[in-house]
């Protein structure tokens, strides 16, 4: 039986009848507010998202290219990967900042750092003043993008909580059409601040949350956790119920995190790095980690997102002005198929959606290669057409998967005590990609052309059938329900079951309450 199917009968969530079916995001003012600050947490996507397309459209401008000498493959390699050099250096203090001080102060320290980087990279006077400033983007960027998620996560209203999540990852796009278009307008400006501008730019949102995160409030979990119940309690009620503390909802969320916390303590001992590999549970959840980040750099996708502009060389597309509108057109397609695919987790399903993803990318990437090859082989004009067309719809199938869950599906399948360290690997997996992809990438497309997608096609189709053996679903399940399907019956049985008990003893006049619980825990101990 596959994984999948098992964790699948566990998604009739205990929170679900205490959602009240009239209460929606645009009916409600405090669920209205929550959501709006939760966007400014989002946007920090946005700042990856500016950075890989503003460097494809750079490359494209001879007013950048001259400034810098125009760089070699090698050099191209070093200014893309310069970013996720500097995450490197920031991962083995980021997940200690989100833990310790907090998932809104570590976001606002990322912004920090990411103002002042941004400000040096516009400025720059020299190849390695541009470089030491992409550096610094990259190690502010890890503090940010490792707690602003999973605040995400931690803050949002059940109902939507998936669909944020996912929609953090998507927005990524939103920042590559900004930068896709900036440089696209600025192309024609005759000096240095043809790139100047696109590379200050790269700031905004970072400038948006140092003004605005102290008006967000902080995970109730992290406040759980560190002993500030009260604070929790009044977080969750403000936002989720009205301000009603004895809400039955409120009562489930609170008392379900603090057994999970709890048990991840005390029974689980889920403390340390240690413990992302000690249990049967956690070496699941990292294997499934750890294999969609690389998946998520290593399916092709890193040629368009960073090469664009060798790729359209090499089918003989050289007009600068194609090239950065082929890039436009191509960030604004990437986000409309991202956002449409985070509004349907909830209704799909994780795994349905890997599965979707993995084989259409196969399918339309093998297509690309062969139309490569024909173009590469015979010159034909047709061909090169067939090309972008083919990137077009092997982003529409990565977009599916890739793009909306890869953040919300390892934020959600991670206990609270392992959420920022395991989140913090996927992170440091997903540069080490990027690091080698970014070098990796310029030489061998220059060296064996449209020989190297023939890797990719290998790649891809190794990546469907581990998806098909490891991927859990999970739709329909709170963060600790989700995290708890990895651990056993136990696990699951006394998160489970304590939420609905305290829910049950504040539901007043909600007859079914006790029935209710015994019927959720009854399904979880056949799972």
């Amino acid at each position: 039986m596959a994984p999948g199917v098992v964790a699948s009968a566990a998604a009739d969530s205990g929170i679900n009848h205490l959602l009240d079916p009239r209460k929606k995001w645009y009916n409600n003012r405090r669920i209205l507010a929550l959501n709006g600050w939760i966007v400014l947490l989002l946007i920090t996507s946005s700042t990856n998202g500016y950075d890989g397309s503003m460097m494809n459209g750079l490359q494209s401008l001879s007013q950048w290219q001259n400034y810098f000498n125009h760089p070699s493959t090698h050099e191209l390699g070093l200014l893309n990967a310069i970013q996720n050099i500097g995450a490197l250096a920031a991962y083995p203090f980021a997940p200690y900042l989100s833990d310790g001080i907090g998932r809104r102060p570590t976001v606002f320290i990322g912004a920090i750092i990411m103002c002042i980087a941004t400000a040096l990279q516009g400025a720059s006077q020299s190849e390695g003043m541009f470089v030491g400033a992409r550096f610094l983007i990259g190690f502010g960027l890890t503090f940010a993008a490792n707690a602003a998620p999973m605040l995400v996560s931690e803050l949002s209203y059940p109902l939507y909580r998936a669909q944020l999540t996912a929609t953090y990852n998507s927005l990524w796009y939103a920042g590559a059409i900004i930068a896709a278009w900036t440089t696209f307008g600025t192309f024609k400006i005759n000096s240095t601040w043809a790139w100047r501008i696109p590379s200050v730019l790269q700031g905004l949102p970072s400038v948006l949350q140092v003004l605005l995160i102290w008006f967000v409030p902080e995970s109730p979990r992290y406040l759980v956790h560190k002993g500030k119940e009260e604070e929790a309690l009044n977080v969750l009620a403000y936002y989720h119920a009205d301000g009603n503390r004895d809400d039955p909802l409120v009562q489930y969320e609170f008392n379900e995190i603090k057994t999970a916390i709890d048990y991840d303590r005390t029974v689980a001992a889920n403390v340390g790095w240690k413990s992302l590999f000690n249990t049967p549970g956690n070496r699941k959840r990292m294997r499934i980690i750890i294999a969609i980040a690389f998946f998520s750099q290593w399916s092709g996708n890193g040629l368009a997102s960073y090469y664009l502009n060798q790729i359209l060389n090499d089918i003989n597309i050289k007009d600068s002005t194609t090239q950065l509108l082929i890039n436009g057109i191509l960030a604004i397609w990437n986000l409309i198929c991202a956002l449409i695919a985070s509004s349907m987790v909830e209704r799909l399903g994780r795994r349905f959606m890997f599965l979707f993803s993995g084989i259409g990318m196969l399918v339309f990437f093998t297509s690309q290669t062969i139309v490569f090859a024909q173009f590469q082989i015979n010159a034909q004009p047709a061909a090169a057409h067939s090309v972008i067309a083919f990137i077009f719809l092997f982003y529409a199938c990565y977009d599916v998967a890739f793009t909306p869950l890869i953040v919300a599906y390892t934020v959600e399948i991670l206990p609270y005590p392992l959420r920022a360290k395991g989140f913090n690997v996927f992170n440091f997996v997903i540069s080490l990609a990027l690091i080698f992809n970014q070098y990796a990438n310029p030489i061998a497309l220059a060296a064996i052309t449209w020989k190297y997608y023939i890797i990719y096609c290998c790649w891809i189709a190794f990546e469907c059938v581990f998806l098909y053996l490891y991927v859990v679903e999970t739709k329909g399940l709170t963060l600790e329900e989700t995290a708890a399907i990895f651990d056993g019956e136990h696990a699951t049985n006394e998160i489970l079951g304590q939420g609905l008990h305290a829910a049950g003893k504040h539901e007043g006049k909600h007859s079914g309450s006790v029935d209710e619980v015994e019927h959720h825990v009854g399904t979880l101990e056949k799972v």
